[in-house]
């Protein structure tokens, strides 16, 4: 007898997922080892949120969550995405996907089905490799906060119900499709049609359990797909996946929660390595002895507020101030280099107690004098930046910072980069980090 999760019981508390089946575990002593194969499937032509799938969430391109959590997974022999867009394919391999092949533009199309892009990679692998997976897992690019372990799991279940044909993440609906409504010719009618009577004046206690699909992921036997076709199959299996780790990013507003969520909720998931914090802590250096940053839209979020005289104001964060006051009671320098040539950088560094320079055509320049000026060599100064003027002064030292929501260019060339936007509390993330490295 398999062990298997009850759905109808699941109320969204206890357990949701856990250890492979005793079955499963035998199979695995004996040496047989599944084929799974991890697709990402991630086309260009996103109008919703143009450019999606390769646009920075949280830093880092939104798709290199999902090669991150095929990556961690233990159970997935090989990872690839299947995308149409030349753009997407170049990051792919950049964070270590495999992209065997370009995806025909007719399976790149807003109407294009799951199944038919699934059914292409199948057979293009089995002609072109001769290479047939048992067990295809597919990681939504717009389900990006994963569980740790998720992606095992639900591979686990699968192998251990040799009746099931798939897997699918689901959470209890937020809302009973018991009490939705449907239109028909100007007049409601219930969505659902039932045994119930009035289910939607009932109260919701009584009304079945429902489950919503939360996109993280579905894993399927290959036969479901070349078989059945089907991305389902019959007969499918739940796993499950707590309510605070379910955000599908259709929109901005989506996208500016899942980015809320990750830096506040702290989250088990898989990060992409450069944005895992032990990884890149390695980078900094462990005794910075100066540190040299941008001002505009690194210890502001980039905006201006002009009134109608023309004066200007700029929306800074206190807690970059406290942040770097204890890195120079550390015996730290802290500079600001700054191109514009206006009264509030001067204001903000007074208050701040640090020095500044302002007005600055060539930064690179300035930045030279002032490691001569004070005899440090460059590999020991950290530079944070956010735009393409900074992008001469992070490549000169030994550690080229980027705020999260910085300019393209710059995010691919820094060593670091910061999980918060500039203005946002970035400074302090890094000041945070600099003195964690020096305890220890």
């Amino acid at each position: 007898m398999v062990n298997q999760v009850d759905i109808s019981k699941y109320d969204g508390s206890g357990p949701l997922y856990g250890q492979p089946t005793i079955q499963l575990k035998r199979s695995l002593r004996k040496g047989w080892r599944p084929e799974v194969l991890a697709i990402v499937q991630a086309r260009g032509g996103s109008k919703g949120i143009p450019g999606k799938n390769i646009r920075r969430f949280a830093g880092i391109p939104l798709i290199a969550y999902s090669i991150a959590a095929g990556q961690a997974a233990s159970t997935v022999t090989r990872l690839i995405v299947s995308t149409d867009d030349a753009e997407i394919a170049a990051v792919a391999r950049a964070y270590g996907a495999e992209v065997p092949f370009m995806r025909p533009a007719e399976l790149a199309t807003d109407d294009a089905v799951d199944f038919s892009l699934f059914y292409h990679a199948v057979h293009w692998l089995k002609q072109y490799e001769d290479y047939t997976p048992d067990v295809i897992v597919q990681l939504r690019p717009t389900s990006p906060l994963r569980p740790q372990g998720l992606v095992d799991e639900a591979i686990h279940q699968l192998l251990a119900d040799p009746q099931a044909d798939s897997v699918r993440t689901v959470a209890p609906s937020r809302q009973n499709p018991y009490k939705m409504w449907r239109m028909r010719d100007g007049y409601l009618s219930p969505l659902l049609e039932t045994g119930l009577t009035e289910p939607y004046n009932m109260p919701r206690q009584k009304l079945p359990l429902t489950y919503w699909q939360t996109g993280h992921l579905d894993v399927m036997r290959c036969r479901t797909i070349v078989e059945k076709k089907s991305m389902t199959g019959d007969v499918v299996l739940p796993v499950f996946v707590p309510p605070e780790y379910c955000i599908d990013i259709d929109t901005l507003q989506d996208w500016e929660r899942g980015e809320w969520i990750l830096e506040h909720e702290n989250l088990e998931i898989d990060l992409p390595l450069s944005i895992n914090r032990s990884s890149q802590a390695n980078r900094l250096p462990e005794s910075p002895k100066m540190i040299v940053l941008d001002f505009d839209g690194v210890l502001t979020d980039n905006r201006v507020w002009v009134n109608e005289s023309g004066d200007e104001a700029v929306l800074c964060n206190r807690s970059d101030g406290m942040g770097l006051s204890m890195l120079r009671k550390r015996g730290i320098g802290v500079f600001v280099l700054s191109s514009e040539e206006n009264p509030v950088v001067r204001a903000r560094c007074r208050k701040l107690g640090i020095c500044c320079q302002h007005g600055i055509e060539e930064k690179i320049v300035a930045l030279r004098q002032l490691a001569n000026q004070h005899q440090i060599p460059p590999d020991e100064i950290i530079y944070v930046g956010n735009d393409l003027n900074d992008l001469a002064c992070m490549q000169l030292v030994g550690c080229g910072v980027a705020v999260a929501d910085a300019h393209p260019t710059i995010l691919d060339t820094a060593d670091y980069i910061l999980r918060r936007d500039g203005g946002r509390g970035a400074v302090r993330e890094l000041c945070d980090l600099i003195l964690a490295n020096m305890r220890t």
